[in-house]
């Protein structure tokens, strides 16, 4: 009884810290659709450092929005976003805040919005989204773990040339 209660203690407290791991640090992503082909397959699940770009806290509620050790975006990362409506959405981040940016609806230039020029956030350009700010930002994308075709049972569908490849 005694060994049985020790290992039901051992196996909650490695859960937790799991949990804690995954809510925090990393997440994997499944990625739908062909939409950054040749980067990103769809089915290829990514790897997500949640802290590449700062622990980011609050949001909504009690707490607001914040980032504990800021960190920006480089041009060029792929990261992750959550939209207004809660969607996850993978992007390529195309210029930075303070950045001169041509808006090609309306074929304008303008000036990247950021904390240095009197933002209250600074924002991001990305190549479909457009302009995003930073409280989208959950973190950047480092690694494709395997590729899993949509519709196939687990046992088969994996594509032996998506195996961790560093983005």
């Amino acid at each position: 009884m005694r060994n049985t209660l020790k290992f039901l203690m051992a196996l909650i407290v490695a859960l937790l810290v799991m949990l804690v791991f995954r809510a925090l640090c990393f997440t994997v992503y499944s990625v739908r659709g062909a939409g950054l082909a040749p980067d990103f397959q769809d089915g290829d699940r990514v790897m997500v450092n949640r802290w590449s770009y700062g622990l980011r806290t609050g949001g909504k509620g009690v707490f607001g929005y914040e980032r504990f050790c800021r960190q920006g975006v480089a041009r060029g990362d792929y990261v992750l976003l959550r939209d207004a409506k809660g969607r996850m959405l993978i992007d390529r981040c195309q210029s930075l805040p303070g950045d001169t940016v041509k808006l090609p609806l309306m074929n304008i230039q303008a000036v990247m919005p950021s904390r240095a020029n009197c933002a209250l956030r600074d924002y991001y350009y990305f190549e479909r989204l457009g302009m995003v700010t930073e409280e989208w930002i959950v973190g950047r994308i480092v690694l494709v773990l395997y590729n899993h075709r949509p519709g196939l049972p687990f046992w088969r569908g994996y594509d032996r040339n998506r195996f961790l490849l560093l983005r």
